[in-house]
C-alpha cells in the first residue's frame, strides 16, 4: 500500500511493518537493521529514509509476516534483489520443500554473479542426497509474492 494510507492506519493504531506511529511523540518511529528504534527526525540518512517512505511496499503488521509479533518477517521480491546482493540467503514461505534457498553465486568460470537455488539442504529421507546447487530464474508468482523471508544459518 501507498505511504498516505499507511500512514493513516498508523495514526488510527494499526500496527505497520516497519515504522509505526507513535501517539505520544507524535512521530513515526523506525526499526533499524541493528534492531533499535529511532524517531524518523533522527535518521543521518534522509534519502534513504524518504525513498523507503514513498515506497508503495508498505503492509500491515501482523503474527505471520511481523517477528517482532511473533511471526517471521516477510517481504516482496523488490526487498529480495536487495538482500541477495547484501550475500544473504532467501527462501520463499509458499515453496513446498524445506531448506530450498537462493542466493548469488560467484565462480571463475563466469564474470558476473548469478541467482541460484540450492537444495542441498532439502529435507528428505534420501541419505544419498547431494549437493544441488543449480542456476534459478524467478517465476511471475515468485516475484510478485510478498512471502519471502531470510534463512537462518545452521
Amino acid at each position: 500500500m501507498k505511504f498516505e494510507r499507511a500512514f493513516k492506519l498508523m495514526q488510527s493504531g494499526a500496527k505497520i511493518k516497519l515504522p509505526y506511529w507513535d501517539d505520544e511523540k507524535k512521530t513515526v518511529i523506525m526499526h533499524t537493521k541493528e534492531g533499535k528504534e529511532m524517531d524518523i527526525r533522527e535518521t543521518e540518512r534522509v534519502i534513504y529514509t524518504l525513498s523507503n517512505i514513498l515506497d508503495d511496499q508498505w503492509q500491515i503488521a501482523d503474527e505471520e509476516n511481523c517477528s517482532e509479533l511473533g511471526g517471521k518477517a516477510t517481504f516482496g521480491f523488490d526487498e529480495v534483489i536487495k538482500y541477495l546482493k547484501r550475500g544473504m540467503k532467501l527462501a520463499r514461505k509458499g515453496w513446498n520443500g524445506k531448506g530450498i534457498f537462493i542466493h548469488l553465486c560467484e565462480t571463475d568460470a563466469t564474470t558476473n554473479p548469478f541467482v541460484c537455488i540450492d537444495s542441498s539442504n532439502l529435507q528428505t529421507d534420501n541419505l544419498d542426497a547431494k549437493k544441488n546447487i543449480v542456476p534459478w530464474a524467478p517465476s511471475q508468482t515468485d516475484m510478485l509474492s510478498e512471502d519471502w523471508t531470510f534463512v537462518e544459518e545452521n
